[in-house]
């Protein structure tokens, strides 16, 4: 029998200053001591965002560096510091997060697995059925909903683009490592200031809206 080893990064608790705080960390301590090969990260988004990061973040980190292997589906309430542990009911933050899955090809042989509790003022029985029901199908949903946005590429040429100075010349070695700090001044020297692009934030939102 083989089995997948997980590390979860988990900020503040029980300290604030820890090797595992976000997933960025954690796989630079992985890294650091030849343990990467090992394991692979179980990202629980309530600690990305205790980390001070969006919802989604860690889990689009972990899937660019293929360390992400199991999602605990939990979420809490951006107002408190702690990790409340709540069912994920937020349809846009779940679809960045299937959107990411898909783009690493699926997610095995982890999975979405919630640990979540029901809120203090929900006190029937059934309130524990309906936050499992409602969370697996919120998931479910954004799935669909990632589907759609990749098929439609809208999204993805726009990142492309965005980004294409990476894909050539300069931007292509910088990305490959293979400048020094005296490239990049002799670069500036020649070049001059870059010309300022728009980052186009609203217009992406606007474009994720039509698909949620």
């Amino acid at each position: 029998m083989t089995a997948q080893f997980l590390i979860e990064p988990k900020p503040r608790e029980p300290m604030k200053h820890q090797y595992d705080y976000d997933a960025m960390t954690t796989i630079s301590f992985l890294k650091t001591y030849g343990l990467d090969e090992h394991f692979k990260l179980n990202i629980e988004p309530n600690h990305t965002t205790l980390a001070g990061h969006d919802f989604e973040h860690d889990i689009i980190i972990a899937s660019q560096y293929n360390m992400l292997g199991s999602v605990d589906s939990n979420t809490g309430d951006p107002l408190l510091g702690w990790d409340t542990d709540q069912f994920p009911m937020d349809v846009k933050k779940a679809t960045l997060v299937m959107n990411a899955i898909i783009d690493m090809g699926g997610l095995s042989p982890g999975g979405l697995n919630f640990d979540c509790k029901v809120r203090r003022e929900s006190t029937d029985d059934q309130d524990l059925f309906i936050g499992h029901i409602g969370a697996i199908d919120t998931f479910a949903r954004a799935l669909r909903i990632a589907a759609k946005i990749r098929e439609d590429g809208t999204l993805s040429k726009m990142v492309k683009t965005r980004y294409a100075s990476f894909d050539e010349g300069f931007g292509k070695k910088m990305e490959e490592e293979s400048l020094t700090l005296e490239d990049c001044e002799q670069y500036i020297k020649e070049k001059g200031e870059p010309v300022l692009t728009s980052g186009q934030q609203e217009l992406y939102e606007m474009v994720l809206n039509r698909f949620v």
